[in-house]
């Protein structure tokens, strides 16, 4: 085959562009037509929203991106085989441009049809969806795509930006300020100055000067094709593990199903550098990769998401429900499952938010360990989620503090964590420990940390903090429509009083299901909720246990 991409690690070329067979083909022909391609005909253009999908039957078509104004092809597709990756699930716009390198015979398929095939057909579901996940994986390996980042490692808003990118699995090529000799001549292109860094050029023509998140996926077009009108039977909110397990069982049984999310999927569990108790995954898996499959799988089903959508309230007045947004647009529902989980409780510095993404990180994956690597780092916290950043980050950083209040980690860390960090040697324990202050000029240069037991303060010249304590449920936004215990977790099911049903003005003569709030119909999973426990598995059997009353709610 020419001008394939390079094979993956745990693939190959077969895997990531089958060759169907012709009892398959004609499997996919019953659910699209034939049609001709002329020599050079663009069958699929990156700027058109909702692509379709192809199988060549003789000829063949070239996959190709843009570089310096040229259009390159990078791979090729052959009789038998098909296009597409991720985005012809999701509906969102091709990345790479597709043309015909002669005359060509293909079958076409819509983007619902596609859905539908890969719904009904389990072994063609099968292949599709393990060669587009590859090939969506070698794009971002290979940063093919239609957006070039123009920054500084030491840029707080290109930091947010590259992990904005990343844990919604888009390729992109970076070229850093520092580093890179050639960047000026790429900026007077563009006519950018260097105070509008950074600058993320969308599709090879628009120029976002340090665009908010809203902004890039506007530009990338990821919400086009959603009617936000019509009124859905389940709204989940937030797209961690909880909430993808409910879009994932409720799309699969039927459910008309729109998740919202504020900004990417996986939630904190998303920045997990690898979890390695989570059932069926012996090796362990990251954070990342579990969402993205999730992602996927829920989009497999039929499942909608909005992205860098921020919820600002509930109208809990009346049913059907609506989800308010910034924008004042609202989304009605006849259900809504609340999964907006908890964020780590900042530090009580004064001058935190300066280093917020400039030395100070929530989240431990290969993006912060590109930071840091072969640099001494410090982790607060004593939870699994501490324990697995710092024995991810041991493999390249020189040295790793890990500060805890407690006497120790056994009350709140997997033993087999705690094992790992006293294997290592180059993880160091401190107990009783606070950290007292942060100082720097544009990022992170200096930590100082007291003793709780002597009061004894040290300053140490360190760069990366990783901040990993407590939690703080993200319920603030619902405004009181539904009960809250006082640290602002959910209320639900047998832990509502009749004193909270009362104030609540519950309606009905039955009592409120497992996981439902004082409002009936709108259930809470995940961290957000009282009594959570803080596991993925406990999160995703929440998500999947309240479609079931999901149900008995809209039959009611």
């Amino acid at each position: 085959m020419e001008s394939t991409p390079a094979q993956l690690p745990g693939s190959s070329p077969d895997e990531m562009f089958p060759v169907l067979t012709p009892a398959q083909q004609a499997r996919v022909l019953a659910h699209g037509r034939l049609r001709k391609a002329e020599n050079g005909e663009v069958v699929v253009d990156p700027n058109v929203q909702g692509f379709k999908f192809f199988v060549v039957i003789a000829g063949k078509l070239e996959l190709s991106r843009t570089t310096d104004d040229k259009e390159e092809a990078f791979a090729v597709v052959m009789p038998g085989m098909f296009t597409g990756e991720l985005n012809a699930l999701s509906g969102r716009r091709a990345i790479v441009r597709i043309r015909a390198a002669e005359a060509s015979e293909l079958i076409e398929i819509e983007p619902d049809a596609l859905r539908g095939l890969v719904q009904t057909d389990s072994e063609l579901s099968d292949i599709f969806l393990r060669a587009f996940i590859l090939r969506r994986l070698e794009l971002i390996a290979r940063g093919i795509g239609e957006l070039v980042l123009i920054g500084s490692i030491h840029s707080l808003d290109t930091f947010r930006i590259k992990e904005f990118l990343t844990r919604n699995y888009q390729p992109y090529s970076y070229i850093d300020l520092e580093r890179d000799v050639e960047v000026q001549d790429l900026l007077d292109r563009f006519h950018v100055a260097i105070n509008e860094l950074p600058v993320l050029i969308c599709r090879r023509s628009v120029v976002l000067r340090n665009p908010s998140n809203q902004q890039i996926v506007d530009c990338l077009g990821f919400n086009e094709g959603i009617d936000q009108t019509h009124v859905r039977d389940m709204i989940v909110v937030g797209a961690g593990p909880a909430g993808l397990a409910a879009a994932v069982y409720g799309a699969s049984e039927g459910l008309d199903v729109l998740v919202i999310e504020s900004n990417s999927p996986g939630g904190q569990a998303g920045a997990s550098s690898k979890i390695e108790n989570y059932l069926g995954f012996p090796t362990g898996i990251s954070g990342r990769e579990l969402a993205g499959l999730a992602y996927t799988q829920a989009q497999k089903f039929g499942a909608q998401m909005l992205i860098a959508k921020n919820a600002r309230g509930l109208s809990c007045d009346r049913r059907p429900y609506a989800l308010k947004f910034d924008d004042g647009e609202k989304v009605p529902a006849r259900t809504v499952v609340i999964a907006t989980g908890a964020q780590y409780r900042k530090l009580p510095l004064e001058n935190l938010s300066r280093f917020e993404g400039a030395g100070v990180y929530y989240g431990a994956t290969h993006l912060e360990s590109q930071l840091c690597g072969g640099e001494v780092v410090v982790v607060v916290g004593g939870g699994n989620s501490a324990g697995q950043a710092a024995v991810f980050l041991a493999q390249t950083a020189r040295h790793v503090h890990v500060l805890v209040r407690s006497d120790g980690l056994a009350a709140s860390m997997s033993r087999y964590l705690i094992r790992r960090i006293e294997d290592s040697p180059n993880i160091e324990l401190h107990t009783n420990t606070e950290v007292s202050g942060l100082r720097g000029n544009d990022h992170l240069e200096e930590i100082d940390w007291r003793s709780n037991k002597t009061g004894k303060v040290q300053t140490h010249k360190i760069g990366a903090l990783f901040s990993m304590t407590g939690a703080v449920p993200n319920s603030a936004w619902l405004e009181g429509c539904v009960a809250c215990d006082g640290a602002g977790f959910i209320k639900t099911g047998t832990d509502l009083s009749k004193e909270d049903l009362e104030r609540a003005k519950w309606p009905l003569a039955r009592a409120p299901y497992l996981l439902e709030t004082s409002l009936p119909g709108v259930f809470a999973v995940g961290d957000v909720r009282e009594g959570n426990v803080k596991r993925v598995a406990s999160a995703v059997g929440e998500g999947s246990i309240a479609v079931s009353f999901v149900h008995q709610v809209l039959a009611e």
